[in-house]
């Protein structure tokens, strides 16, 4: 492996553990030399590829909702006509219960947004109009957002419900923030008792 393919490398690892580190413990709740320590590299080394926190936290970022426009492409290519009903569960489902640091950028990262510069707040808007743009203009789809701001109100929906279910202690609410989700971004297959 040549240096240039090392060094990519590295810096592809602290960019993941960047990412799963704000994740699970918000913008605030880490710094350089916990980024680094998730990564396996010395501090030095991460500022060697990122001149500062906030930067790593841009790029994560950048990097959590290609992440997701990705995992909505594969439903789509996947599931064809059905691609929004398994996004919709598997989202309420898998994402919701995941850990933290596994956790969706959108819901996850989103809070941290909002706290951080206009350059972060741009650069995560513009990754989300692409995100919303995938979704409506994705297979035909039963249920699926017919345009750009049905799919941010869905993904809103969505983001919120698994922020609600992750921060309740009992099972039970969390399954019922899940389930009434569900029943309100798949109505026609809830009253064709398809869920």
């Amino acid at each position: 492996m040549s240096r240039s393919e090392q060094k990519l490398q590295t810096r592809q690892r602290i960019l993941e553990a960047a990412g799963r580190g704000f994740r699970k413990g918000g913008f605030g709740g880490i710094g350089v030399d916990g980024l680094a320590k998730e990564a396996g590299v010395t501090s030095g080394a991460f500022y060697a590829h990122f001149d500062s926190k906030a930067a790593a936290f841009r790029e994560s970022v950048g990097q959590g909702m290609s992440n997701l426009k990705d995992g909505v492409r594969h439903f789509q290519t996947s599931y064809g006509p059905t691609w929004w009903s398994e996004f919709v569960r598997f989202y309420l489902g898998a994402k919701r219960k995941c850990e933290l640091p596994e956790s969706c950028a959108l819901q996850s990262l989103a809070p941290e947004v909002a706290r951080s510069d206009a350059t972060a707040r741009a650069e995560f808007e513009a990754e989300l109009l692409a995100v919303a743009t995938l979704v409506a203009s994705g297979p035909a789809a039963a249920d699926a957002p017919a345009n750009v701001g049905a799919a941010m109100a869905a993904l809103a929906t969505l983001v919120g419900a698994v922020t609600l279910a992750r921060a309740v202690s009992d099972a039970a609410v969390a399954e019922q923030i899940a389930d009434a989700t569900e029943r309100v971004l798949l109505p026609t297959q809830t009253a064709a008792g398809m869920v």
